[in-house]
């Protein structure tokens, strides 16, 4: 279980998280959805410890944050940043098997883990040997979701991964994405703009406001039991609702 408790962080003298609470139960994929400047990529930067705490706790299983060495909290968390975060001057592969290589894992294992995961996220085995800036943005996201997910972290966060991508390879990435949700058994937190993604991928979602959470719930409780009107405002200002309103 990931747990976020009472978090505040300020920034020049402007509050830009505001008491969040937030529990994400082990196995599950939660959204945080929110307009620009809500806070959303700053809590998740929080969680992985690269700011400062002003206030409040992150835990995994009830161990916090300020338990734990850097090194060890990174490998409880993986993070696939909104580009994808790859580096450009190593292959596919090199980006995949990176930190596995600098712990030492011997070349049976860490064949083993990326044979299982190049499988699980359908990349053509060919491309493996390229650049990134030789690959499709769809390519290089799957790479990163490898990379993130290769050490077998039981949290992962992703900060907006289809953003940049077209939409007919964001619509087979999003499913894709949860089918390795779902097998890898992971702790998800993914921050989206997208309503219909966030409904699509998460059990529950969070929408922020001004670094305040507005409410936290299903995507049917947001709907039918909104807890402040700015919930029905954010709703109703996507075009997709239509389309997933038969949910309800």
């Amino acid at each position: 279980m990931l747990e976020l408790q009472h978090i505040y962080k300020v920034f020049d003298g402007k509050t830009v998280l505001q008491d969040i609470n937030l529990k994400v139960q082990s196995g599950t994929t939660h959204a945080l959805i929110g307009s620009s400047g809500s806070g959303k990529t700053t809590l998740l930067r929080l969680t992985l410890g690269l700011i400062p705490l002003d206030k409040g706790y992150v835990k995994i299983n009830g161990q916090p944050l300020l338990s734990f060495s850097r090194a060890e909290w990174a490998d409880k968390i993986g993070y696939i940043p909104q580009d994808g975060g790859l580096f450009p001057h190593l292959s596919a592969r090199e980006n995949v098997v990176m930190v596995a290589r600098l712990r030492g894992w011997e070349r049976a294992r860490l064949a083993a883990r990326f044979s299982e995961l190049v499988s699980l996220v359908d990349l053509d085995e060919t491309i493996l040997d390229r650049f990134p800036h030789e690959l499709s943005g769809g390519q290089q996201q799957r790479i990163a979701i490898m990379r993130a997910a290769f050490m077998d972290p039981p949290v992962m966060l992703l900060d907006e991964p289809m953003g940049a991508l077209d939409p007919l390879v964001r619509r087979d990435l999003q499913h894709e994405l949860k089918t390795i949700f779902h097998w890898l058994k992971k702790t998800v937190v993914i921050v989206t703009h997208d309503l219909s993604e966030a409904v699509f991928l998460a059990e529950r979602i969070t929408l922020l406001y001004k670094g305040c959470v507005m409410q936290t719930g299903t995507y049917e409780e947001l709907v039918c039991q909104p807890a402040d009107p700015f919930v029905s405002q954010f709703i109703s200002a996507h075009p997709s609702l239509p389309a997933i309103q038969g949910r309800i």
